[in-house]
C-alpha cells in the first residue's frame, strides 16, 4: 500500500500545479496594455475590445477559479480533472468526424464506400477514431451508457446508408449540438455543486478557527496542499519550460561562458513574479537539503540519519533567499539587472550552504582524531571533505571579485567565505595534532595549551577580518557616499562581528587564564603519593604519572582538571569549591553549609564540622577530630559540602581528651604534625580534613 500513498501524494501535488501556473499567467498578463494595443491596431471594431470591462472581470474572476482549484480536496479535484478530460476527447469526437465529413465532400464519392479505396481508409480510421473516444469517455465516467457519447458516429453511419453528402453535413452539426446540449445539461445539473462545497468548506474552517485557532487552520492547509512540494514542482516546469525553448530555438553550439549565463538569464526568466520567487525559495531550499544530506551521508553513512540535525533543514537559505530578493526588489528588475543581482545573491546562499557543511563536518573531524578510529575509509572521507570547504570557498570569493569591482558591499559577501576557510584550516591543523599524537603512542605534552592557541590563532584572524570589513565600511562612508543602510550595516557588523567576537574571546582568556592560576596553586603529588594512591585520573581515565592534589585530596590530571575548571569550579568527584591559596588564607571568602541556620550564624556559634577520611584512598597524614554527638555520616556530608562554616581548630589537650580522634591510617592517636595543625588556630577545618567522594 506504500505506493498507492505515493502515487497519491504525487497526485496531490500534480494536479495543483496547473493552478498556480494559471496564476503566473493571470499575473503577467496585462489587460489594460493589451487592450490599448488592440486600440492602437486595425482592430478598433472588434467586439473584444468593446467588452473590454467584462474581459477585466473575467482576469479577476480567472484567479478566483485558480485559488479555487489550489484549494479543492484532492476527491473533487480528481473529478473536476476527469470532467475536463471528457470534454477534451468529445471534442476531439467533433474534430475527427468535421474531418471526415470534409475529406468526402472533397472527394465527391457518393457509392458504396468498398467500390472506392480511399473512402475505405477515410471511414475505418474514422470510425476507430470515434470508438475509442466513445470508450475512453466511458470509462473516464464510469458509465455503461455509451450511446451518450456517441453523436459524432451518426455521420459515419449516414455514409455507411449511401445518404448523400449534402444530408451528411447537417447530420454533422446536429450531432454537435446534441453533444453540446449534453454538455450543457450536465453544467446545469451540477451547477450547486460549487455552492455546496463553498459552504461545507466554509462550516469546516469555522469550526477548526473556533476550535483549533488560525495558526493551526494555515499548518493544516500547509500540510494539506504540501505546498513547498507543489512550488517547488512548479517552479521546475517553468525552468525547464525555459530551457526548453531556448535550445530548441538555437543551433548553434554553447560555450561554457554561455552556458552560465543561460542558466542565470533563465533563473531571472523564471523569478519575474511573486509565485516564482516563491517556487524559486523552496527549490533551493530543497537543494541545500538535498546538498547537506549529501555531505551527512558521505561522512557517516546510513548512521547519519539515525539521529539527524534538526537544525540543517535547508530553510535558512530559502529564507536568506526571499529576504535578499525582497529587500532589493528583484521581480522588479530587468531581465539582464535580475541575473548580475541573482548571481550575487545566489553566491550568499551557497557560502550559507557551505558554512552548514562545516558545522556538520567539523565535530565529526575532531572526533574521528580523538577517538583513535583506525579506519582509513573515515578519515580520507571527512580530510577530504575539509580540503573541499577549504579550497572552494576561497575560490568562489576569488571569482567573484573578478567580475565586480571591490565594494563595502562586495567586502562583506566575501568575507564569509574566507571565514569558512579560516575555520576549516583550524580544525585541519587540531585534526593533525591529534593523529600526531595518535602516531606518537603517548600524550603530548600541554596538548590543551597547544590546541588553545591554534583556535585562538584563527579566532583572532577571524577578529581581524571583521574589523577590516568595518574599517573599509567607514572610510567608504566617509570618503565615499553616505547612506542609511551603509551606516546601518557598519553598525550591525560592528556589533555582531567585531564587538562580541572581541568580549567573548576576552572572556576566554580570563576563564582560562583562571584555570591556570587555580591549576598553579594546587599542589603536585610527590611519586610517592601517587604509588600510595594507586588510582586513574577520574576525568580521562588514564594512568597518572603527574597529578595535582585538591583541597578534598583528590587526585587529578593538571591539563583534564583545567579543562573541567573551564566549565565549573568545583571537584569533579565531590564538587566542594576549589579554592586559590588566596582565598584559603581568607575565611571571609568560606561560605556557611547548606544546613546551617541562618540564625545560628547571625549568633556567632561555630558549626560543628567532623570529615570522615574513607578507606582505600591514600593522603597526607592528617588529624581528623569528629565531634563525639554528632553522626558519622552527616559529618561526612557537612565535611563533603562545597562551602564550610567559620572554622574553629581544637587545642591539642582537646583532641588528646577526645577517644575518637584517630589517623586516617588507622592508628590511634594524634601525630606530631597532628598536633602542629591542631596548634595552628588559624587554619580552617577545610585544610586539615582529608575527606574522598
Amino acid at each position: 500500500m506504500a505506493w498507492k500513498g505515493r502515487l497519491e501524494a504525487m497526485l496531490n501535488v500534480g494536479l495543483r500545479v496547473p493552478s498556480i501556473m494559471l496564476l503566473e499567467v493571470l499575473y503577467r498578463w496585462d489587460v489594460s496594455s493589451f487592450f490599448q494595443k488592440i486600440q492602437r491596431s486595425s482592430l478598433n471594431n472588434n467586439p473584444l475590445f468593446q467588452y473590454k470591462y467584462l474581459a477585466l472581470y473575467l482576469h479577476y474572476v480567472g484567479y478566483i477559479l485558480s485559488l479555487v482549484l489550489l484549494t479543492l480536496p484532492r476527491q473533487h479535484l480528481v473529478k473536476l480533472y476527469l470532467y475536463v478530460l471528457t470534454a477534451l476527447l468529445l471534442f476531439a469526437g467533433h474534430q475527427v468526424s468535421r474531418d471526415y465529413v470534409r475529406g468526402e465532400l472533397d472527394s465527391g464519392f457518393e457509392g458504396p464506400l468498398y467500390l472506392e479505396p480511399l473512402s475505405m481508409n477515410r471511414f475505418t480510421t474514422a470510425l476507430i477514431g470515434q470508438l475509442v473516444v466513445c470508450t475512453l469517455c466511458s470509462c473516464v465516467m464510469q458509465t455503461r451508457k455509451i450511446w451518450l457519447f456517441s453523436a459524432h458516429l451518426l455521420p459515419l453511419v449516414a455514409r455507411l446508408c449511401l445518404v448523400p453528402l449534402t444530408t451528411i453535413v447537417f447530420i454533422n452539426r446536429f450531432a454537435m449540438i446534441f453533444t453540446g446540449l449534453e454538455v450543457l445539461y450536465f453544467l446545469a445539473s451540477n451547477l450547486l455543486v460549487p455552492y455546496k462545497l463553498a459552504k461545507t468548506a466554509y462550516r469546516e474552517l469555522v469550526q477548526v478557527v473556533e476550535v483549533y485557532g488560525l495558526l493551526a487552520l494555515g499548518m493544516s492547509l500547509w500540510n494539506q496542499l504540501v505546498l513547498p512540494v507543489l512550488f517547488m514542482s512548479f517552479w521546475l516546469v517553468l525552468f525547464t519550460l525555459q530551457i526548453y525553448t531556448y535550445f530548441s530555438t538555437r543551433d548553434q553550439p554553447t560555450s561554457r561562458e554561455r552556458l552560465l549565463f543561460l542558466f542565470l538569464t533563465s533563473i531571472a526568466e523564471c523569478c519575474s513574479t511573486p509565485y516564482s520567487l516563491l517556487g524559486l525559495v523552496f527549490t533551493v531550499s530543497f537543494v541545500a537539503l538535498g546538498v547537506l544530506t549529501l555531505c551527512k551521508f558521505y561522512l557517516q553513512g546510513y548512521r547519519a540519519f539515525m539521529h539527524d540535525n534538526t537544525m540543517h533543514r535547508g530553510m535558512t537559505e530559502g529564507i536568506t533567499l526571499l529576504i535578499l530578493a525582497v529587500q532589493t526588489g528583484l521581480i522588479e528588475l530587468q531581465v539582464i539587472h535580475r541575473a548580475f543581482l541573482l548571481s550575487i545573491i545566489l553566491f550568499i546562499v551557497v557560502a550559507s550552504i557551505l558554512q552548514s557543511m562545516l558545522e556538520i563536518a567539523d565535530p565529526i573531524v575532531l572526533a574521528l582524531g580523538a577517538s583513535r578510529d583506525k579506519s582509513l575509509w573515515k578519515h580520507f572521507r571527512a580530510v577530504s571533505l575539509c580540503l573541499f570547504l577549504l579550497v572552494f570557498p576561497a575560490y568562489m570569493a576569488y571569482m567573484i571579485c573578478q567580475f565586480f569591482t571591490m565594494d563595502f558591499w562586495l567586502l562583506i559577501i566575501i568575507s564569509s567565505s574566507i571565514l569558512t576557510s579560516l575555520q576549516v584550516l583550524g580544525t585541519l591543523l587540531i585534526y593533525i595534532l591529534f593523529m600526531v599524537e595518535e602516531v606518537r603512542k603517548a600524550p603530548v605534552e600541554n596538548m590543551d595549551d597547544v590546541i588553545y592557541w591554534v583556535n585562538g590563532t584563527y579566532r583572532l584572524l577571524e577578529f581581524l577580518l571583521a574589523l577590516c570589513v568595518v574599517a573599509y565600511g567607514v572610510s567608504e562612508t566617509l570618503f565615499g557616499e553616505w547612506t542609511v543602510m551603509g551606516s546601518t550595516i557598519i553598525f550591525v557588523h560592528s556589533y555582531y562581528n567585531v564587538w562580541l567576537r572581541a568580549q567573548l574571546g576576552w572572556q576566554s582568556f580570563l576563564l582560562r587564564r583562571d584555570a591556570v592560576n587555580k591549576i598553579k596553586s594546587l599542589p603536585t603529588a610527590s611519586a610517592q603519593q601517587l604509588l600510595q594512591h594507586n588510582d586513574i585520573c577520574a576525568i580521562c581515565y588514564q594512568d597518572m604519572t603527574s597529578a595535582v592534589i585538591t583541597p578534598c585530596s583528590h587526585f587529578f590530571h593538571a591539563g583534564c582538571l583545567k579543562k573541567w575548571l573551564y566549565v565549573q569550579e568545583t571537584c569533579p568527584l565531590c564538587h566542594s569549591q576549589l579554592k586559590t591559596h588566596s582565598q584559603l588564607a581568607n575565611p571571609a571568602h568560606i561560605d556557611a553549609p547548606a544546613n546551617q541556620n541562618p540564625a545560628e550564624l547571625g549568633q556567632g556559634e561555630p558549626a560543628p564540622a567532623a570529615p570522615v577520611a574513607q578507606e582505600g584512598i591514600e593522603s597526607a597524614p592528617e588529624a581528623v577530630c569528629p565531634e563525639p554527638e554528632l553522626p558519622v555520616g552527616t559529618a561526612a556530608a557537612s565535611s563533603s559540602s562545597s562551602t564550610s562554616s567559620t572554622p574553629t581548630t581544637p587545642s591539642v589537650e582537646e583532641c588528646q581528651e577526645s577517644s575518637s580522634c584517630s589517623e586516617p591510617g588507622g592508628v590511634d592517636g594524634p601525630s606530631p604534625n597532628e598536633e602542629q595543625k591542631c596548634q595552628g588556630g588559624n587554619q580552617p577545618i577545610a585544610m586539615i580534613a582529608g575527606v574522598s567522594a
